[in-house]
């Protein structure tokens, strides 16, 4: 019986039983036309801001938003200077305080700033007591403090506001002095207090006459009947019978109103002649070039009308519309409570962590808190008011955020974005497009620009909920 044995090919047999037997893919490419996409990108953002601001062109590049005449100031935030363990308030800073609003004796002011003292607190423990002589300013360098009233029962007390890292109580007690608290002020977590004490002021102020005389007329301002929202109130008559003596009255404006001007970002976008000119099939190059350029502009845009110093959201916002979360993450009270600030919230803006923090607080108490339908898009919404997505919203290092909260358009006194249009090469309402030309290395040059800007008309028409924690914690 034989056996048949076979030998391993040659290189030579080997190359041939692998030849091709058909035209390969690679090959195949070179004469078919490929089915491509646009170019993309990823820095495209939904943009919830810009969509949700009714537009108004502003033909003079400047808007003035006029408002009658207010004479109360809330407290403003503080800034301090940390070395080590020893925390400083910086002397102009303390023109915050309301009855130091405009001050700018940065001697008189540098001298109370040393009158500090710096003050440890616990948790718990009660800084100030209702009823008793206000004979203190105090700033808060960090932590939280409650201020609390009597409830209406017995044993009850209401929680009535929220102090944190930047306030400052105790204000109004230089220029009215025997003033009592009104409120009982408790750390919510360990606390660094800077105290000023009455006699300490009082001593700065006999050598300081302008100090004095700026304090006093403060003073006097406070006297005037005002409204609740801090203006000369207007005298009214009514329920009167027979010929009664009516009441005479005006209404007055600020004297220097708020003006906004058009700010601006720009790019010059270059492309060289010789892919303007050859490839532009099947689409073509410039216009691709300079799609791309626009969104990064818009994307640029709506980061100022949150974050830019001047006119952002985030800064813009009246201190007294300023809340911070009670517990850290953002609860449905927290919400609450920044709804009840205004009338007819149009919508709340939220980095995406933060929506997510506020559904994990949902979920724990067992609330849905539902959707709205805006502009096609299912989008979730707390009693109504849609909560939108805004990656622009910075989170801190130690994981908070804030939440805005609008009210919108001229109508409503609210929020309104400001653009001009029909400006030279407009190719967007307040975008233009200006060739600037060729230069010796055949590069084609075209400047981009867009302008804008955003208005609060009256304080109430912007809140922002602060401190808002977006990380989890060990039990959540």
């Amino acid at each position: 019986m034989s056996i048949e044995t076979r030998t391993a090919p040659s290189g030579a047999e080997a190359a041939q039983q692998q030849e091709q037997q058909s035209l390969s893919t690679a090959a195949a490419r070179n004469l078919a036309t490929t089915t491509k996409s646009e170019p993309q990108m990823q820095g495209i953002s939904s943009r919830w801001l810009t969509r949700m601001l009714p537009w108004v062109n502003v033909p003079g590049a400047t808007y003035r938003v006029n408002r009658r005449l207010s004479y109360t100031l809330g407290d403003g935030r503080v800034s301090f200077v940390k070395t080590g363990a020893k925390v400083q308030v910086v002397p102009a800073e303390l023109g915050e305080l309301p009855p130091l609003r405009g001050f700018t004796d940065d001697d008189a002011l540098g001298a109370l700033a040393e009158k500090f003292v710096q003050k440890e607190y616990e948790p718990g423990q009660v800084i100030v007591q209702a009823g008793r002589k206000a004979d203190h300013v105090y700033l808060v360098a960090h932590g939280k403090v409650e201020k609390i009233v009597d409830g209406p029962y017995d044993n009850d007390e209401s929680v009535v506001g929220l102090l944190a890292d930047g306030d400052a109580f105790g204000g109004q007690a230089l220029a009215e002095p025997g003033k009592k608290w009104d409120f009982t002020a408790r750390t919510v977590t360990a606390t660094t207090i800077l105290a000023l004490p009455l006699t300490a002021y009082k001593t700065i102020a006999e050598r300081h006459e302008k100090l004095r005389a700026h304090v006093h007329m403060i003073s006097s301002n406070g006297h005037r009947k005002l409204n609740r929202s801090g203006e000369a109130e207007i005298a009214l008559s009514s329920g009167h019978t027979g010929e009664a003596t009516l009441s005479q009255t005006f209404a007055d404006y600020e004297l220097a109103p708020r003006e906004y001007e058009l700010s601006v970002a720009q790019t010059v976008l270059r492309v060289h002649s010789r892919v303007a000119d050859l490839y532009n099939e099947p689409m073509n190059q410039t216009q691709q070039q300079l799609r791309l350029t626009i969104e990064a502009l818009r994307e640029r845009q709506e980061h100022e009308l949150v974050n830019n110093k001047d006119f952002g959201m985030l800064h813009n916002a009246d201190f007294d519309q300023r809340i911070s979360t009670f517990s850290g993450p953002p609860t449905p009270d927290d919400l609450d409570e920044l709804l009840a600030m205004r009338r007819k919230t149009r919508c709340f803006l939220a980095h995406p962590k933060a929506i997510a923090a506020f559904g994990r607080e949902c979920n724990k108490r067992g609330i849905y808190f539902g959707g709205v339908e805006l502009h096609g898009n299912h989008l979730p919404a707390w009693r109504g008011v849609p909560l939108l997505p805004c990656g622009k919203i910075p989170i801190s290092k130690q994981g908070t955020s804030s939440i805005i909260a609008m009210r919108t358009g001229e109508d409503d006194q609210g929020v309104i974005g400001l653009y001009q249009t029909g400006i030279p090469d407009e190719v967007e309402p307040g975008l233009n497009v200006r060739f600037m030309g060729i230069d010796e290395k055949a590069i084609i040059s075209y400047l981009v620009s867009n302008y804008y800007s955003a208005a609060v008309l009256v304080p109430d028409a912007l809140g922002i909920l602060e401190n808002v924690q977006v990380a989890r914690s060990n039990g959540s």
